[in-house]
């Protein structure tokens, strides 16, 4: 098993920042994205930003392109997601996401709210 531990979030203004971290712990060998999904309320669930482990390409969502950055943190298995110039519509459920192709399953965290309030 995988175990996603989150952290960041908050409320902020619009056009404020926040950063969000996820590290995952556990069966890491064969993870192959490691990212972040987003939720808002009556809406699906959608990719925000990935990393492609091995090759360190990059996924990002056309509504976060040129706001969002993603990023493997120094420590091992941490990934970061910069969100700068923060909208109303940006607010959501962020879920850490990883793929591990070993076992054949893609893992969650639990969820971080990121309120922006306009």
């Amino acid at each position: 098993q995988v175990q996603l531990e989150e952290s960041g979030g908050g409320l902020v203004q619009a056009g404020g920042s926040l950063r969000l971290s996820c590290t995952a712990s556990g069966r890491t060998s064969s993870m192959h994205t490691m990212g972040w999904f987003r939720q808002a309320p009556g809406s699906e669930r959608e990719l925000v930003a990935r990393i492609y482990w091995s090759s360190g390409s990059i996924d990002v969502a056309d509504s976060v392109k040129g706001r969002f950055a993603i990023s493997r943190g120094t420590a091992e298995n941490t990934v970061f997601l910069q969100m700068n110039s923060l909208k109303p519509e940006d607010t959501a459920v962020y879920y850490c996401n990883v793929y591990n192709w070993g076992l054949g399953r893609e893992f969650w965290g639990q969820g971080t709210q990121v309120t922006v309030s306009s």
